[in-house]
């Protein structure tokens, strides 16, 4: 019974034995690595081609006003927002609508899709003495991180003889950091 115990027991020990002569260890390191590039936020969205930045509403008025003002406003109601990395210096680049020059009294020009248009302009102040002009740019303080409000108008003029409709134009921004 003595040798049987130590023929089972006996290759046990030797198993544990042997393999812990095997056991080995060895140290290293996982390298992390993070890039990131810098980017921005139009009115709380990820900066993409083709976004909208805002709209301008000047409200509805009878086909015999004078002059109509109006907003930049961005998605939540508010100002056009612009959101971009530390260290960057945004700018804004407002350029050509579709129908600039179509109509005397404004540099722009919003279409009623038949044949009649109102002039308007854009400016950088609500009091509508900056005229931001096509091709205007408005550079952004250094960004900090936090989101900055850019105040856009619009001043649109009536003229004579315009009919009652819908009337639209589509102006190019860009924004550049």
């Amino acid at each position: 019974m003595h040798a049987l115990i130590l023929k089972a027991v006996f290759p046990l020990v030797a198993l544990v034995w042997v393999s812990g002569a095997q056991a080995a260890t060895v140290a290293g390191t996982v390298s992390a690595t993070l890039v990131l590039t810098t980017s921005c936020q139009v009115n709380g969205a990820a900066a993409t081609g083709g976004m909208s930045f805002g709209n301008l509403n000047f409200g509805t008025a009878n086909s015999l006003f004078t002059e109509a003002d109006g907003q930049v406003l961005g998605g939540g109601g508010g100002a056009l927002s612009i959101l971009c990395s530390a260290g960057t210096s945004p700018t804004l680049t407002v350029s050509a609508g579709a129908h600039d020059g179509q109509s005397t009294g404004g540099s722009r020009a919003l279409y009623d899709g038949v044949a009649n248009y109102v002039p308007y302009d854009l400016y950088t102040d609500s009091g509508h003495s900056t005229l931001l002009a096509i091709g205007g740019v408005i550079n952004l303080a250094p960004s900090t991180g936090v989101a900055q409000a850019v105040n856009i108008y619009g001043k649109a003029t009536g003229k004579v003889g315009l009919p009652a409709g819908t009337y639209t134009d589509t102006v190019n921004v860009t924004l550049t950091f």
